[in-house]
Order: C-alpha cells, then structure tokens, then sequence
C-alpha cells in the first residue's frame, strides 16, 4: 500500500529593508514557520502594521502572526473561502465562500463573526477594500457571465452589481477616484468599473499578457500592474495603453505592490520563485531579485507599513513513517518567510 505524502502548510514571509544604493546587489532572506491546520489555500491578506496575517484554508480562515509564525486566531465555517478583505473604517472584515455562496462578516479585532451575507449572483472568488468609496467588491465567476458585487462595509449591504464581460474575473484594484479596474483572465483583457454609475465604461486588451490575475494600481504615476503567468504588462491607467512588460514566472495567481519602496512582487507557482521588480519611472522596470519560494505558492500580499511580503502553500513532503494510532494533528506544517536585505539569500526553518 502506497502511504500519501506529508503535507506541510507554509508561509512564507518577503520583508524589505532599506533600499541599497543602485550599485549594491539586490538580496532577500526567506524564513520558514510550522503553523498547523487543515485544508487548501486560495488567497491571503496582511492586515498593514499589525503582523497579523489571514490565510485562507478551505474551511476556516487562520489568523497568523507573521513575525514568530504562531496562529492567533482562526475563523470557522467559510466552505471553500477564497479570500480575505479587511474595512478599517468600519471595523469588519470579509470573507468570499463559494461553497454556500456567502460573504463572512466578522469583527477585525476580535475575529468573531457577525453575520454571513448571502450574494445572488455566487461565484465567489476574488475580494478587495476600495478606501475611497469605503466598500467592499467582490469579482465573482458568476454564470452566465461574470460579476462586480459592491457591499457596504458597515451594514453588510449589496449596493450594486456590474455584469462583466468574462465569467472569469480575477483581481480588482482602486485608482482612489471612484474607478475600479479589473483582470478578466478568460478574454485577457481589463474593465474600468465607474463606482458613481455602477457600469462598465471601458475594456482593454493586454497583450502580450495571458490569463491576467492579479492586479495593483500606483497612485502616484497612475499606472496598472497585472500579473501574468510569464509575461506580466504594466497599463496607462489613462490611455488604457500597455506601455512595460516583465518577464517573471509562470503559474501567477496575485500579485502584491508597495509604492514606498516602489516594488512590485510577482508570485509564480509554477516556477517555485517571486519575481520582485523596481519601478525606475512610470514606464520603466527592472527586475532585482528572482527569490525561489515553493512550488504552488501563487498568491501574495504585502504589509504597506512593515514592508513584508506573504505567501502561503501547503508543501508535500516524502511520506511519514508508518506508526500505530497517528493522529492527522501529528504531520508538519510551516510558515515561511522572505527578508530583502544586503547579504544573501537564507531560509530559516521553523519547528
């Protein structure tokens, strides 16, 4: 009889440091962490400042502290949750179940839940907080066609929904206008979302990308980043105009942005690396570090005030020995992490 391989949850952890001068190399550290747990993965949000990281689990969403990698709180009853969204304004976070066709409202600081929000239109997949209209979207693989579902932080209220013209929408970004942009990965294209109007008002292809997903918007030179597997583009928010292209790896599922350092970090599953890249100018792009990671971990995202990226893949290792009455508590799991700093590459293993 074939025994199954050991399955090790792991999450791994990409902090910046100071930026080097242009002369120094570009290095990262990677730590490791076993925290535990049962279930799949699908995304994972880092809640900025706090350490605090919620990890999608197929059932349950776990609440990690990113830094020492101990689980701090778990959030139950979410059948096959995909992703996570946290409304500091209003105090509540949310969660996308595909499973039942709900949203999970919970309260951020105590994690308990107050209500599960049933959407209509179901095909829940990806999530996000838009800070300048204070709501939540949803991008949903709804049938016949796919959906924008905007609800109220505050009251757990569907204020409007925009048919899409894929049945597979991906990552959505904000321009803090009251514009929403969003990656369709069947046509491989992008809508732009009027929030005021709740209408689509453009579509743009971006070629040479394939199967867009991820996604983040750059205040400052209003440009859009939409990660590709192999070749991610950068768009003229404005023109709609693809006006960069990045070479990184294949198998992305998100893709994690932060405008201080001026680093965009693409994850590729299939590949086991992130691609991390330098903004130079609006236009300009430069790859400083292809960190390897693990295979599967596609998603990611970035703490803005600690400068840490994360990711999370459960990771299969050689079967355990046989031995009488193992509980299914007894296999390894682990969190890992990445650190740019000025030396080398390290991973640091955890318990």
């Amino acid at each position: 009889m074939r025994r199954p391989a050991s399955v090790i949850p792991t999450l791994l952890l990409v902090s910046t440091l100071a930026w080097p001068s242009v002369s120094s190399a570009q290095t990262f550290k990677a730590a490791k962490f076993s925290i535990g747990g049962d279930g799949g993965t699908d995304y994972l949000t880092a809640e900025p400042g706090t350490g605090r990281v919620f990890v999608s689990r197929g059932t349950h969403v776990m609440v990690v502290d990113g830094v020492t990698g101990k689980v701090i709180g778990d959030i139950p009853d979410t059948p096959r949750t995909h992703g996570i969204a946290l409304a500091p304004k209003s105090g509540h976070g949310f969660i996308t179940n595909g499973g039942d066709s709900t949203v999970t409202m919970f309260d951020i600081k105590t994690l308990a839940v107050i209500r599960k929000i049933p959407i209509p239109t179901g095909g829940l997949d990806g999530i996000m907080y838009d800070d300048f209209s204070d709501r939540i979207i949803l991008t949903n693989h709804s049938r016949p066609i796919g959906t924008m579902v905007a609800l109220d932080p505050t009251r757990g209220a569907i204020v409007g929904t925009v048919q899409l013209e894929d049945n597979g929408p991906e990552g959505a970004a904000s321009n803090g206008e009251g514009k929403i942009f969003i990656n369709n990965e069947g046509t491989s294209t992008m809508q732009v979302i009027d929030l005021k109007t709740m209408k689509a008002i453009a579509s743009w292809p971006l070629a040479p990308c394939e199967g867009p997903t991820g996604i983040a918007y750059d205040r400052a030179t209003n440009r859009i980043f939409s990660g590709c597997g192999k070749t991610s583009v950068v768009v003229d928010a404005t023109s709609g105009k693809v006006v960069a292209t990045i070479a990184n790896g294949d198998g992305v599922d998100a893709l994690g942005w932060d405008p201080a350092q001026k680093l965009i970090y693409i994850p590729a599953g299939r590949d086991s690396n992130v691609t991390v890249v330098h903004q130079d100018s609006p236009d300009k792009y430069t790859v400083v570090a292809t960190v390897t990671t693990m295979r599967g971990a596609k998603t990611i995202s970035v703490d803005l005030v600690k400068h840490v990226a994360y990711l999370f893949q459960p990771e299969y290792g050689p079967p355990p020995p046989m031995r009488r009455h193992r509980s299914p508590d007894s296999v390894p799991r682990a969190v890992r992490s990445l650190r740019r700093g000025s030396s080398r590459l390290a991973t640091d293993t955890g318990r």
